[in-house]
């Protein structure tokens, strides 16, 4: 697809979610280009699998929330410095920056000032709040690839070239899980019904949310004697986090704790207690009722509940445009009322669910590593 000998394609993950959708990207590139194409930036293990050696730790960018970022700036403004240099002595064909957009985009903004073509993978949340930062994504963005397909039509309306790619997560989520074939590839042995807790991928959104959630799993156990839980966690070291906690604060819970399995739990599960992100979606794909809650940090709420201003924050409502699942923040997550929600769903048949699910989950099925791989070719292509 282009004439060079070969490429050079920057590309910079923050976190989990990135890593994943980085390493997707990354081989459709090599798949679709007709030349050798070498990878250089920031990301986790699954970029490193495609053949990216990290310029620093992608842990080191997974920081959220304004009070959380504050305390890791010193190192994150070193990391961009040193980042952003290091990328301009690479001159690479393309800059493609996956989410962390407060890290990402500044560091496009600097590389497209030195000629640089630069893609944006994952829109930011600008049509839910600080809409005047368009302005400067589009001072930083030569391409915005858009999981969603309403952020599309924003970009339109502002002039900044964009393409709904779909979300990759619907590529390689299959459209029916069997909770049975799903514990088996767990070897989960008993039939009774489950309730998966995912309180976070994070250090701090464990710390917030650990408590509540075991608390919530303990009222339900008085209540259901057969109800089973289980919490998977993203690595050793959250597990024990948990773990610790479970020990703590609810001791009699029978809960099982896992790693690096979330999405066979959650397939394996009937009902699901979860923080609001990407596990949100990957629940609505996997076609299981849930219950969102989040909390944050005093300070990042603040600034959240004066600048935020879409209808909802859990990705199933907005894709759905109602409140499709519940959704409980700060001060309305509390014990009560997340049990209450769960309960309503352990007496609900959840049909009319399930289907909305489906339906969501085939308009995000077009695959997006493709699509947006071969919008980034045509870009560099363009550029030459």
């Amino acid at each position: 697809m282009t004439s060079n000998k070969s490429l050079t394609i920057a590309i910079v993950a923050g976190e989990h979610s990135g890593d994943l959708l980085g390493a997707g990207l990354m081989r459709a590139i090599k798949s679709q280009s007709s030349v050798p194409v070498r990878f250089v930036g920031v990301g986790g293990p699954l970029m490193a699998e495609q053949g990216l050696a990290s310029f620093f730790p992608m842990d080191d960018l997974a920081v959220m929330g304004i009070a959380e970022v504050l305390a890791h700036l010193p190192k994150l403004l070193r990391h961009r410095k040193n980042l952003v240099n290091y990328l301009v002595e690479q001159k690479p064909d393309v800059m493609i920056g996956i989410d962390a957009p407060d890290f990402n985009l500044t560091v496009e903004r600097r590389l497209k000032q030195k000629g640089i073509a630069t893609v944006h993978y994952v829109s930011p949340s600008v049509w839910a709040w600080r809409k005047g930062r368009i302005k400067g994504i589009k001072k930083s963005v030569d391409h915005m690839l858009c999981l969603l397909p309403f952020e599309k039509q924003f970009y339109d309306q502002h002039q900044l070239p964009a393409t709904f790619v779909g979300h990759p997560l619907a590529d390689q989520i299959p459209m029916q899980w069997s909770r049975k074939s799903a514990r088996d590839e767990l070897n989960i042995q008993f039939e009774s019904p489950m309730l998966a807790l995912l309180p976070g991928s994070r250090k701090g959104e464990i710390e917030r949310m650990g408590p509540l959630f075991l608390a919530v799993a303990a009222r339900l156990h008085q209540q259901h004697a057969n109800l089973q839980f289980i919490a998977p966690m993203i690595s050793d070291a959250r597990a024990e986090q948990l773990g610790e906690m479970h020990q703590q604060l609810a001791a009699d819970l029978p809960l099982t704790i896992t790693v690096g399995n979330s999405r066979d739990t959650m397939a394996a599960a009937d009902y699901l207690l979860l923080t609001s992100g990407t596990v949100a979606l990957e629940a609505m794909l996997i076609k299981r009722p849930m219950v969102v809650a989040y909390r944050f940090s005093a300070v990042t709420y603040w600034l959240i509940k004066r600048l935020f201003h879409a209808p909802f924050f859990s990705l199933p409502n907005l894709l759905a445009g109602k409140k499709l699942v519940p959704e409980l923040a700060q001060d309305e997550a509390t014990e009560e009322v997340l049990t209450e929600q769960l309960q309503a769903l352990m007496q609900s048949s959840n049909e009319s669910l399930i289907s909305t699910f489906t339906d969501l989950h085939r308009q995000l099925k077009v695959n997006a590593s493709d699509i947006a791989a071969d919008a980034i070719l045509s870009l560099i292509n363009s550029k030459n």
